[in-house]
């Protein structure tokens, strides 16, 4: 990791922002992503007993993507009718993964959900890694493509090496990279993992 970088970039936003994310400018941007919101309604629809009923809290992960403003528009309806096109014993093994990912045997549940979204096409690490930043806004990371591959670009996180599908192996070392990077730049700038990855898309890009 190139720390000057990181240091660069952190002092560039807070010249800007003063105050990181409790700059009254990074409020009005926040509200509109409704990270609160849904990081408490995730807490409620996604907490473990609700698996016990399959068919509500896949229809309660499917609201959250459609909710989500960090999902494609593209991508949405797409999950959506693939989820709700699953047949009985579909459902129930997505819904399995979808409950091991947050509350059990995370690489499981993770290339469970994999594999279940390959067969329409789906595999996308935005739909693969939604739930799970709402669901822990502290502990996991949503993976967006380009401001991920700007992120390993600019900061120079050469031991990760970016797929366009989704595997464990390379979601764990990203996940670990933000954590070591959250270390290194003031707290304001990570409320919570949306706000710090948010941070790093505002201070990449393939120009710079």
């Amino acid at each position: 990791m190139n720390l000057k970088k990181l240091r660069e970039a952190e002092d560039i936003f807070l010249h800007r922002y003063p105050g990181g994310f409790d700059n009254e400018e990074m409020q009005q941007i926040a509200k509109k992503h409704n990270v609160g919101k849904l990081v408490d309604h995730a807490a409620n629809v996604l907490a473990r007993k609700q698996f016990s009923n399959q068919a509500r809290v896949l229809d309660d992960i499917v609201k959250i993507v459609s909710r989500s403003s960090m999902v494609s528009m593209f991508e949405k309806p797409r999950f959506r009718d693939f989820v709700n096109g699953l047949g009985r014993d579909d459902r129930a093994f997505l819904a399995a993964a979808f409950k091991r990912l947050l509350h059990g045997k995370q690489e499981r549940g993770f290339t469970d959900i994999v594999d279940v979204l390959s067969e329409g096409k789906l595999a996308k690490w935005s739909l693969v890694t939604i739930c799970s930043l709402y669901y822990h806004p502290n502990e996991e990371v949503f993976v967006k493509p380009t401001t991920t591959k700007n992120v390993i670009r600019q900061f120079e996180l050469d031991h990760l090496v970016y797929h366009p599908r989704p595997t464990w192996d390379f979601y764990q070392g990203y996940r670990t990279a933000i954590e070591t990077m959250k270390a290194h730049v003031h707290p304001s700038l990570s409320p919570n993992n949306a706000a710090f990855t948010g941070f790093l898309m505002m201070t990449t890009s393939v120009d710079r």
